[in-house]
């Protein structure tokens, strides 16, 4: 799942509709938090989690250590009851962590290609999907170390319920890795739509498919537990905006 709505996420907009070159955040990305209305969704999700069948319940959370992807975490959990809670696993882990932007963090679309005109037209010619900014990642530099958290799942959280807390950019690698998709493919995925906040995108193994099992696909970008609380949804990109490409 995603964090739910973060205070960048809120001041990303409002930068974007004033057609700033900054977003107003002070924090470094890493300590934003959530807005009162993520802190909602969390709320929401994690009661949608804490009515599931007791076989259908996370064993096992793992969180990005940005802190509206913990919040987010602690939120959900506190919404389970106490026993299911005192079973759960929990780690941090700083592989889940939000796609670094380097020299780019906290710069609109219009400040990317104000003050770095040859990165803003690097970036439309390679496309996101390779693109690293100076001092940042690109999308396969995500891939490359969510790969080890996939030996992680496999060796230590085997038939566990794993349930991770992260970002847009992991979520959307994550399904890359797990559904065997192409560079094509994820990007029209991305294309589609941002990956909402508090939303979940989940997967079960399924003996069947493929020559040992593999994972399948159950449900994508899920909002159902928002939209019956009556949360609003919001899918804002994290820091900074760059145009699907």
């Amino acid at each position: 799942m995603r964090h739910g709505q973060s205070a960048g996420n809120v001041a990303r907009d409002l930068a974007e509709a004033a057609n700033g070159h900054r977003i107003d955040i002070a924090e470094r990305d890493v300590d934003v938090p959530l807005s009162e209305l993520g802190m909602q969704q969390s709320e929401a999700l994690g009661d949608w989690f804490a009515a599931l069948p007791p076989e259908q319940r996370p064993t096992v959370v793992l969180h990005s250590p940005y802190v509206r992807a913990a919040e987010t975490a602690n939120i959900v959990m506190s919404r389970l009851d106490a026993a299911v809670r005192d079973n759960l696993t929990i780690r941090v882990d700083e592989r889940l962590r939000e796609k670094e932007f380097g020299v780019l963090d906290r710069l609109t679309t219009h400040g990317i290609a104000h003050l770095f005109p040859d990165l803003y037209e690097q970036r439309h010619h390679v496309g996101k999907f390779y693109f690293r900014p100076p001092g940042g990642e690109s999308w396969c530099d995500v891939i490359l170390r969510l790969r080890s958290v996939m030996d992680t799942l496999e060796r230590e959280f085997c038939n566990e319920r794993v349930l991770i807390v992260a970002h847009q950019v992991t979520v959307n690698c994550f399904r890359y890795l797990f559904e065997h998709l192409t560079e094509a493919q994820i990007l029209e995925f991305d294309r589609a739509g941002d990956v909402p906040n508090c939303s979940v995108t989940s997967y079960e193994f399924d003996p069947e498919l493929g020559k040992r099992g593999d994972l399948s696909l159950r449900l994508v970008n899920f909002v159902a537990p928002l939209e019956a609380s009556g949360t609003p949804v919001t899918a804002a990109k994290d820091l900074p905006v760059a145009p699907n490409a």
